[in-house]
């Protein structure tokens, strides 16, 4: 069927010499067109340079089109970022008062919650109750010191003047002791003497009694001069374990030190008691950390809570910045510094930034569950990189931008 209708729609006209096709009538509207348009800008010569100067100007149009995006890279997944803080209470307690409501524009150091502090009032007086105790006997111990190291030294010299004097008396005592003897001795030589004349009856006896009389009182005076060297050495013994007891004295003087030093010791740890309860009291008191604003509150008052406990949050609008999104395809050209024009959906607006830093790993590997590629089951995908885009000064004076809104994010990358 498809052969007949080509052979209906042609018509050969044959001769001896040549055949001539038939035009189809497709071709003969067309040239119809044609021959119509060619008189129509004839006809109308200012509608063919419009056409003319219409493709020039969409080509340049074109050139600059491609020559802007050529020249910018953007992405729509973008979120305003920024610092939430997390305020917890740092000591249990009793809330007493609570000063905020949610989303209240706070200042920074502005009271936002109070604990009943007098508990903690209370250890702080005794921490610096013990902390007078400990310094007073930090002074006494300190004091000692010096009177013990004074006390050591006069000690050691009468010590040893005490020796030096036993010993002297022990000397003197020996001479006598000499003397003595030597007077014992002649003694005993003039009673022999005298036996042997009054058994002749040379002498008197009164003269030989005499003799046995001076006899006996040389040997009480020999044995008196003996104890007198026994007292005078025992003298000796007692001065010298009074020396050795003096010499002692760095040993005192060094346990002395190390009563000081404890007590000193001690004076430092009452002394860090008593700023934890000072601290401790001043947790009593709950403040903002920076200006921004609160959210969530979660105490009332009289409820007890304890350390650790969320009491709300509040957002930095003051430190906003712009996390967006890029491929990693898009990264070849872009670096730090370069200029960033922001839209904030929420807004309409465009606001004015530029690159501050670029992610250490893709988003994906950065993610709880990070994708594990080694089983064999690999799709290649496109990932993300994030990247911090800082605003410029000024850029949010009103503080409207959110952390969590959404962005577009065009980066000049040449």
């Amino acid at each position: 069927m498809a052969d007949s209708n080509e052979e209906s729609k042609t018509v050969l006209i044959s001769d001896d010499q040549h055949s001539v096709r038939e035009p189809f009538p497709e071709e003969v509207e067309d040239r119809g067109k044609s021959a119509k348009a060619k008189a129509y800008f004839h006809q109308h010569p200012v509608a063919k340079w419009a056409l003319v100067i219409f493709l020039i100007v969409g080509a340049v149009a074109g050139y600059f089109l491609w020559q802007y995006n050529s020249a910018r890279e953007s992405t729509d997944d973008a979120q305003v970022d920024g610092h939430i803080y997390s305020v917890t209470a740092r000591v249990s307690g009793t809330v007493i008062a609570v000063n905020f409501e949610e989303n209240d524009q706070v200042k920074q150091g502005q009271v936002l919650a109070q604990l009943d502090p007098k508990d903690f009032q209370v250890a702080l007086q005794r921490t610096q109750a013990e902390l007078a105790d400990a310094s007073a006997n930090a002074r006494a111990a300190s004091t000692g010191v010096p009177i013990t190291s004074t006390t050591s030294t006069s000690s050691v010299a009468t010590a040893r003047a005490n020796l030096n004097t036993a010993q002297k008396a022990v000397d003197a005592a020996q001479a006598r002791v000499r003397e003595a003897e030597a007077n014992h001795t002649k003694t005993q030589q003039d009673l022999k003497r005298f036996e042997q004349l009054v058994q002749k009856e040379e002498i008197s006896r009164q003269q030989y009694d005499a003799a046995v009389a001076a006899e006996q009182g040389a040997r009480a005076t020999l044995d008196a001069a003996r104890s007198q060297v026994a007292s005078a050495e025992s003298q000796v013994a007692q001065a010298e374990a009074q020396l050795r007891s003096a010499l002692t004295a760095p040993q005192q003087i060094e346990v002395m030190q190390a009563r000081a030093g404890a007590a000193k010791a001690n004076v430092q740890t009452r002394d860090s008691a008593v700023a934890q309860a000072e601290l401790n009291l001043s947790y009593t008191t709950i403040k903002s950390p920076v200006d921004g604003v609160v959210g969530k509150r979660n105490v009332q008052v009289g409820q007890v809570i304890q350390a650790g406990q969320p009491i709300t949050s509040v957002v930095d609008l003051n430190n906003l910045w712009v996390t967006a999104n890029f491929k990693e395809t898009q990264l070849k050209n872009m670096h730090v510094g370069q200029p960033a024009k922001i839209h904030v959906d929420a807004y309409d607006r465009d606001l004015n930034g530029h690159v501050a830093s670029m992610g250490g790993a893709t988003g994906s590997r950065s993610s709880l569950l990070p994708p594990e590629n080694a089983t064999g089951n690999f799709v290649k995908v496109v990932q993300r990189i994030p990247v911090k885009i800082d605003l410029d000064p000024g850029q949010d004076a009103e503080h409207k931008l959110r952390p969590g809104m959404s962005t577009v994010v065009t980066v000049k990358t040449k």
